[in-house]
């Protein structure tokens, strides 16, 4: 699929810059006994998807609805994440088989796990994908790798792709990375990698990159279902990371990009580091912070200030 920069999103437009933190609500959370918690996605019903490391130094993914946690881990894999869940329950993530790939994710394979069976989701004549988050229509986005070997790295090698309806189809030819698709499948979201991180918004072949004002790097990971919001993380100039979440009025549908476009930095109360992973219909967001101690826990936010009914 070709693709055609028609706009940026950054200081032309009329927009503002503030705390999203201050009305809103978190609830911390960590797996039973794990060293690191990380919540990647939720869903209308508020059920949770992520990773955690247990004692032993594995990764695995979780599920947390209504209160229990439920381990993932895809058969006969040594690293398992689970990054996107849809109405339905579906489940999305990676899986890495072989031990010599980890850390890292280029020797990632997706898999979907619908009604308790595992799908593997590659991408065919790439080497390896991600799959990071599924709609309610089933439509998956993720990342696609041309190179493992030892050349290969994560940022120049990988492309955004859908998987909709038994077809594959690749966003470009850029260094990209979808994270997630609006309920129609009409506006992708995710990262590119062009002289710098950039956040993009992408619908047919236009692409619209922003960043966080004032940013270093900008990396979205959620667009709510009405394509009005995004959550994401930022680091700005003293190098450190920041949730934010992005208002964006009425210009996502067809890409117009009228604004105004409001921006709020999220941060856990005392954390050093906070990421906004997710965000469901009723405006909550997952994410994960680090603690004075440099250890890694979930969050959940109910919406607040950053939520206009």
């Amino acid at each position: 699929m070709s693709s055609t920069i028609v706009s940026r999103i950054l200081y032309t437009l009329a927009l503002s810059v503030g705390s999203a933190a201050a009305a809103d609500t978190f609830t911390p959370f960590d797996y039973p006994s794990a060293t690191t918690t990380q919540p990647f996605g939720l869903n209308a019903d508020g059920a949770v998807v992520g990773s955690f490391v247990d004692s032993a130094g594995a990764t695995h993914g979780f599920l947390l609805r209504e209160g229990h946690f439920t381990s993932i881990d895809y058969p006969g894999a040594v690293y398992t994440s689970a990054l996107g869940i849809n109405s339905q329950g579906d489940i999305v993530g990676c899986h890495i088989e072989d031990a010599t790939r980890i850390p890292g994710t280029i020797g990632c394979h997706g898999y979907l796990l619908h009604q308790g069976t595992f799908t593997s989701i590659d991408v065919p004549g790439k080497f390896g994908a991600i799959a990071a988050h599924i709609n309610d229509a089933g439509q998956i986005v993720g990342c696609a790798h041309d190179d493992d070997g030892p050349g290969g790295t994560m940022m120049n090698d990988m492309h955004g792709f859908m998987y909709s309806n038994g077809n594959y189809s690749q966003l470009s030819a850029m260094a990209t990375m979808n994270y997630s698709v609006t309920p129609d499948g009409g506006v992708t979201l995710g990262v590119v990698t062009m002289n710098g991180t950039h956040g993009y918004l992408a619908s047919g072949d236009a692409i619209v990159p922003f960043d966080f004002p004032f940013a270093t790097l900008t990396n979205p990971f959620d667009i709510g279902p009405a394509g009005d919001v995004i959550v994401g993380a930022y680091i700005d100039a003293a190098k450190g990371t920041h949730g934010f979440l992005m208002r964006m009025g009425d210009s996502t549908g067809t890409l117009g990009v009228t604004g105004p476009f409001e921006f709020f930095t999220i941060d856990y109360p005392g954390s050093t580091r906070t990421v906004a992973r997710g965000i469901n219909p009723q405006g909550d967001i997952v994410g994960y912070y680090n603690d004075a101690a440099g250890k890694t826990h979930g969050f959940f936010m109910s919406a607040g200030r950053h939520r206009q009914d």
